[in-house]
Parts: C-alpha cells; structure tokens; sequence
C-alpha cells in the first residue's frame, strides 16, 4: 500500500492526477502508517496538492482537504511552517470553509509547538490573515482562529506582535464588521486578559478591555447580557477581580442591579449580573460580597420568591453556588426565616415544576446540605437538618418519591440529594426510621441504566465511609452495604438453572 500511495503522489505532484486518481490516493493515504507516510513525502507533493486545491470542482477539492490532512498530521509543525508558510496563507483566503478550516487545524498545531510559534510570530501576514479568520461566517473558522492567537499571546513575543504592531489595527478593523464579530474579539481579548495580569495589561492598554466595560451601560440590553458573561469569566482570575474593581465595575454592576426594578428590560441582562456576583462570591468570600453588595443577596431572594421561573432558576442556581461553602452556608442562615421559607417554596418546586427546574432544584439543594466529614460541627449539623426539614412536610419521603419516578436525570438527582447527607449522623437515623429506605438503598433492581447505578454506589460510598454508620445502621446493614460497596456498581448475582429431562 505504501508503494502504492507513492506512485500516486507523484502523478499528484506532477499535477496530472485524474479525479479517480485522487480518490485512490484518498484511500491509500488513510490505510499507510505515518512514519512510512513521513519517509516518502517530500515538499513538492504538498505544494502540488496545495495546487490542486485551486479548482472550481468541489470533489477535487474535498479529495485534496482528505489527503492534505493526512498528509500533514504525518509532518512536524515546525517543518510544515517553514515549508508551507505561502501555502497556508493561500488556503486562509481559500473561497472554500473545508480548506480554511484544514490550513486553521494546522495553524492550531504550529501555535501549541514551542519551536514553531516563533516562527509564526515572524510572518506579519499570515497573522493578519488568522485575525480576519475571526469575522468569517464559518463559526468552526472563528473558533480556531481565536484558540490560536490566545495561544500565540501566552509569550512575550506574542503580546508584543499582537498589541504592539499594525496588527492591533486589524484586530480593530475586524471588530467593526458586525455585532457578532466584535463579542468574539471580546471573547480573544478576555481570554488572553485571564492568563496574566501583564496580558491584562496589554490588553487594557489596547482599549478593548475598557471599551468591552463601557457596553456594561449601553441602551443594547441584549449587549449588555452578552458583555457580563464575558466580565464574569474575567473575574475568575484574582488579577481580573483586581482589575475590575479597580476601575469600579463591580460597583457599577451592583448599581445597575439596584437600578434594575425601575427598567421593564432587565429581565434580559438581571440573571447575568446576578450569576456574576454569585461566581465572585465563590471565588472570593461570600460573606465579603454579600456584606459589600447587600443588594446582590437582596435580589436573589426576591427572584427565588418571584413567580417567573427563568429567575426562580438563576436564583436557585446562585444559591446553590454560595451554598456550596460553610462560609456561604452561614450568609443565608443569617437571613433567618426568609430562607427557611424559601426552602419549602424550593422544596415544592423540587416536586412539581418543569422537569429542567426540577434538576436544577434537586441540584442546589444537594449542594446547600452537603456538609465535609471535617465541618460537621454540632452548629452546622443542626442548620443541614432544619435546613432538610423545611423542604417538606416529609423531605425523606419526597425525594424517595423523585427517585423512584422513570426518568434518569431526576432519579439521580434524588439520588445527590441522599448522597449529601449520607455522611450526617441526623439523616442516617431518619434514613434507618423510614420503613424499608435501607432495603432501597441496596436493591439494585430499582436502577435502570449506568448513571443511575454509578449515583446509587456513590449514595452507597458516602454512607460506609461515615464514622458513624456502624453505630447508627447496626452491624447486619453495614455490613451489607459494605458488601454493595465491594461488589461494585455493576454487580449482577449469579442465578443457578437446574436442567429438566425432556425440557425444551
């Protein structure tokens, strides 16, 4: 086969190849193993494929796309860049999305090579063509050509190329084709912004980074909840948290929100600023920003008391996220009975809403009970069970309910429910009061698919892990889940036929 694939790149390289040809090579190429592939290329086939990718044959071209990708996955990325650099500046151009496309999955192998990149840092016009690739209509093209100049800007070189030559003029040029294409500059910049605080720099010195903060108080409400999502991957980083409250956004997005009762559009761009502050407060201290920004807290509760289910769910949402922590947990116990009726509205909501809200209920609350081995305190554990206890009449009994119901996701998100409080002695001893919720637990009868046998071994863990589930369950039923938990998930017991004389 290698023979053959030879013989068919040279009558490719000598540009007579028939269609048919092509397609054979197509073939060959596939069925070779790189390195033999490797010891027969030689640089005058790739130019000649390159060649006949100038076609106005739509096979031709597809044949050609198939073999090149072959071809070059074969080549290392510094001898593809310093051999095919005209090439790949011609296929950037290329009419067609598939040859765009396989030159950009290139550019994407040279940029991550530590040899190469330099290499491209010394090719002016091939940058700018990869910056015009970020307004073509092909997303698949943008997206490349954004991943490989964030890649390109982790190095010195790279922010000076970008930020300190012409080529910030065509990154300027290509923002102004439409509203699309100026979010995914945004989308570059905010990603090369959260590698650094010097990439910050640059990127603030460019202009773009203030002139993404201004959109924050356009008329455009549709801009605005475009423009907070990308702050919030911003304020993931502690230089970009920094940055962002010291030009005093932080404080203008608390006062939009603030603001936000007397705008009849805010329910486009409210959920957004809301989740900002619930990831600052994550990452940051939630007691910090929740005693900093009083209105932050004040909105997700009135949005999980109002009646609109899209803000029922970025509030539960939040709440889950500043829940996750003890320090969160203790934020929304000062809140005192708001919360604890907010829990029984969730509760509700657990049990009757929407299927997605559902999920997003049972996820939240599993998050606000989970308490680690470590932190469980006499204090906490007593908050994680009036917390429990205020989600229903009968909360033990509710999610079982959820659990036994024929649809995977909510089966298993009852399921988190039980495996976060698995570890607490006050829901053990519930557990062991409910008649028959032990004979559940260990039954594997009762779930259908591997998501839901993978939640029930993890309810399973997280119960023979405890220090207290000896004590509390008796030997005879830790001893059996202890037995599930060594069997694995999949276990399926063995069952013994007896063969019949005269049985078909």
């Amino acid at each position: 086969m290698a023979e053959a694939a030879a013989e068919l790149l040279e009558r490719a390289a000598r540009r007579d190849a028939a269609l048919e040809e092509l397609r054979a090579l197509r073939v060959a190429v596939q069925a070779v193993p790189p390195a033999a592939l490797r010891a027969r290329l030689g640089e005058h086939h790739l130019v000649a494929l390159f060649g006949l990718l100038g076609v106005n044959d739509r096979e031709q071209v597809s044949a050609c796309v198939s073999i090149l990708e072959r071809l070059l996955q074969a080549l290392d990325p510094l001898y593809v860049i310093q051999n095919l650099r005209e090439e790949l500046q011609k296929g950037l151009f290329h009419p067609d999305d598939s040859v765009k496309i396989l030159t950009m999955s290139q550019v994407a192998r040279i940029v991550e090579d530590s040899a190469a990149v330099t290499e491209i840092l010394h090719s002016p016009e091939l940058l700018q063509q990869i910056i015009n690739c970020i307004g073509e209509e092909k997303i698949a093209v943008a997206k490349e050509a954004i991943k490989s100049l964030s890649r390109i800007a982790r190095s010195q070189q790279g922010l000076e190329a970008l930020f300190g030559s012409s080529l910030l003029g065509d990154l300027r040029k290509v923002m102004a084709t439409s509203d699309v294409v100026r979010y995914r500059v945004y989308e570059l910049i905010v990603e090369i912004s959260s590698v650094s605080a010097e990439s910050l720099n640059y990127c603030a010195n460019s202009g773009i980074i203030p002139e993404l903060i201004g959109e924050l108080t356009g008329e455009d409400v549709l801009v605005r909840a475009t423009c907070i999502e990308m702050l919030t991957s911003l304020a993931h980083t502690p230089h970009g948290r920094q940055h962002l409250a010291q030009q005093g956004v932080i404080d203008r997005i608390s006062n939009i929100i603030l603001g936000a009762d007397s705008d009849p559009f805010s329910s486009f761009y409210l959920p957004g600023f809301v989740k900002f502050f619930g990831n600052l407060a994550i990452v940051d201290s939630p007691q910090q920003i929740c005693e900093r920004y009083p209105v932050f807290m004040e909105k997700v509760l009135e949005m999980a008391e109002s009646q609109d289910p899209t803000m029922i769910g970025v509030a539960v949402d939040t709440l889950g996220i500043l829940g996750s922590t003890v320090e969160g947990k203790q934020v929304l116990q000062k809140t005192r009975s708001r919360f604890q009726n907010l829990l029984s509205k969730i509760g509700h909501q657990a049990k009757n809403a929407p299927t997605e809200l559902r999920l997003r209920c049972l996820d939240a609350i599993s998050s606000l009970l989970y308490l680690p081995p470590e932190q469980q305190t006499e204090d906490l554990l007593r908050m994680t069970e009036s917390w429990f206890t205020s989600l229903s009449s009968q909360p033990l009994e509710l999610f079982r309910s959820i659990s036994t119901q024929p649809f995977p996701d909510l089966h298993c998100g009852a399921l988190r429910v039980f495996t976060a409080i698995a570890n607490q002695p006050w829901a053990q001893k519930l557990m062991l009061d409910s008649p028959g919720f032990v004979e559940y637990v260990v039954d594997r009868s009762v779930e259908p698919d591997k998501a839901s046998k993978d939640a029930k071994y993890e309810l399973v863990k997280a119960l023979v892990n405890s220090k207290t589930i000896a004590e509390i369950f008796g030997n005879q039923y830790y001893l059996r889940l202890r037995a599930y938990l060594h069997e694995g998930p999949y276990y399926v017991k063995a069952v013994s036929t007896t063969a019949v004389e005269g049985a078909e």
